[in-house]
């Protein structure tokens, strides 16, 4: 085959362009000079930089910090078994038939149930030398088997010590017969500020153990996150799948906060990434450390962020601050002279901007002592002392499952109590008889009963307490009439006897 003569390649002339951009910006550079040399006027220098004089002065590095901080960073495996009964013929991929044979149809049994292993992988920080590891709650969630792979390498399987819905946290332990693990020290997350530099530390996509730089580009965000204390640390360091659990340093190799979600329409990152604060995290493991059940503070008020009208009608000078709708009686802000149209503009200093922010300053107080509110009334700044206590189970909640022939068959009630309604995530202000939990075919399944339901009335008998329920349900009917508030919806149901 005959070769094909060819001219200079792209690559074989760039040298030259180059070169000839070069001499033309020379060129041009010159000319202001050789005029100012014209008119007699000297061109202004250059300013001079001056070069290290060390090898230290000429290196920033974050290797200092990775090198304290990274060891106690580990990968997290998990692994479920899923259940599932899954269609055996195309019949079922029509709707019609899928109403019946689905998972909820009423012939749901008639499919062949199969099982399949659900692997998932994400991160954590050891906090404590004796294994004692951070994670967040959605990494280990549902997990039949959690494995641990330390910066060395070395495997072990944890136990799940405590786990926390609220702020997505979790606490795993591994007996390491070694002991003295790395581990790293919180800090405190009150001191950062927007603009510092943090490293993000984690394990994403799986490819190993990996660090990020950025810096602090948000605090107090509170408008994203499905936890109930909705409070991040908002950064600009890359945070991926997989990094979930894994740690936010500071530029001392402090814990600052713990990665747990980004900002994302494709799935990486897009420089939005957010960390639950290391002020909360202490709260989770002091409570580990001590063996206390984990209990948070209320307030024993809510109410509704200030906007620009509220503001103005208030007379305030901007939107800020938490303007009151409902306290308690006799809770800890009624007890500190709290009432309904106050506005709590700041806990402890910290200003105020939405019911999350005061809902995660007050959590992260102990039990046990005060806080000093900042509190706006009729134009006039205040102090208020808020005694910081438990939320008080009051009533007792009576905890029972409805049994015999009526609707609610398989419902469990309970009497809605301050302690109740913080572990429901509810309104600490509401009352009644709620339900916490259906059983599976049940006649209150069937009646599509869910919890966090109240039950209001039992054929117009009223229903304020589970004894008053249990008497209504025991009684005789030829029918049911039942009466449930969901939200701020009131529904009644009318069932043949």
């Amino acid at each position: 085959m005959n070769d094909v003569a060819r001219g200079p390649s792209p690559r074989a002339l760039l040298p030259r362009a180059r070169a000839t951009a070069c001499a033309l910006f020379v060129f041009a550079a010159l000319i202001p000079a050789v005029a100012l040399a014209q008119q007699g006027v000297a061109p202004a220098l250059p300013e001079q930089k001056i070069p290290p004089e060390s090898r230290e002065a000429m290196r920033l590095s974050y290797a200092p910090v990775v090198k304290k901080a990274a060891p106690a960073v580990v990968n997290i495996y998990t692994r479920r078994v899923v259940r599932a009964r899954e269609s055996s013929t195309l019949l079922f991929d029509d709707p019609f038939f899928r109403r019946f044979f689905g998972e909820e149809g009423p012939f749901a049994q008639l499919q062949p149930e199969r099982q399949r292993i659900q692997n998932s992988l994400g991160s954590g920080v050891i906090v404590d030398p004796s294994g004692l590891i951070i994670t967040n709650n959605h990494v280990i969630r549902g997990a039949d088997e959690i494995r641990v792979v330390l910066h060395d390498r070395r495997e072990f399987d944890a136990q799940l010590v405590q786990s926390d819905d609220k702020t997505d946290l979790s606490i795993l332990r591994i007996d390491a017969a070694a002991g003295n693990l790395p581990s790293i020290a919180l800090a405190n997350s009150d001191e950062l500020e927007v603009g510092d530099q943090v490293l993000a530390i984690g394990n994403p996509f799986g490819v190993g153990q990996t660090v990020t730089s950025g810096i602090v580009s948000a605090l107090a965000r509170t408008t994203v996150g499905s936890s109930d204390y909705r409070f991040f640390i908002q950064t600009d360091a890359a945070i991926n799948p997989g990094n979930s659990g894994g740690a936010l340093v500071d530029m001392g190799g402090r814990l600052v906060g713990i990665n747990t979600a980004i900002f994302s329409r494709s799935g990486g990152s897009h420089g939005i990434g957010f960390a639950i604060p290391s002020n909360m995290v202490a709260t989770v493991v002091a409570a580990v450390a001590t063996g206390a059940k984990l209990v948070r503070p209320w307030l024993g008020a809510s109410g509704q962020p200030v906007t620009a009208e509220i503001a103005e009608s208030l007379g305030l000078d901007r939107p800020r601050g938490v303007l009151l709708d409902q306290v308690h009686p006799a809770g800890p802000a009624d007890r500190a002279g709290l009432r309904p149209g106050d506005v709590v503009a700041s806990v402890d200093g910290f200003e105020i901007d939405d019911p999350e922010a005061l809902r995660f300053r007050v959590a992260t107080r102990p039990i046990g002592g005060s806080a000093e509110l900042g509190v706006v009334r009729q134009g006039q700044v205040r102090i208020v002392k808020l005694a910081l206590v438990a939320p008080p189970e009051i009533p007792p909640r009576e905890l029972t499952e409805i049994l015999g022939n009526n609707p609610l068959q398989g419902a469990v009630v309970a009497n809605m109590s301050p302690a109740l309604a913080v572990e429901m995530s509810m309104d600490t202000g509401l009352t009644g008889v709620v339900v916490t939990e259906v059983k599976a075919n049940s006649r209150a399944l069937r009646l599509r009963v869910r919890p966090g339901d109240f039950i209001v009335a039992v054929n117009d008998d009223v229903t304020t307490n589970v004894a008053a329920l249990r008497k209504a349900v025991a009684k005789a009917a030829t029918g049911w009439r039942i009466t449930v508030r969901r939200g701020d919806r009131v529904i009644t149901a009318t069932i043949p006897g």
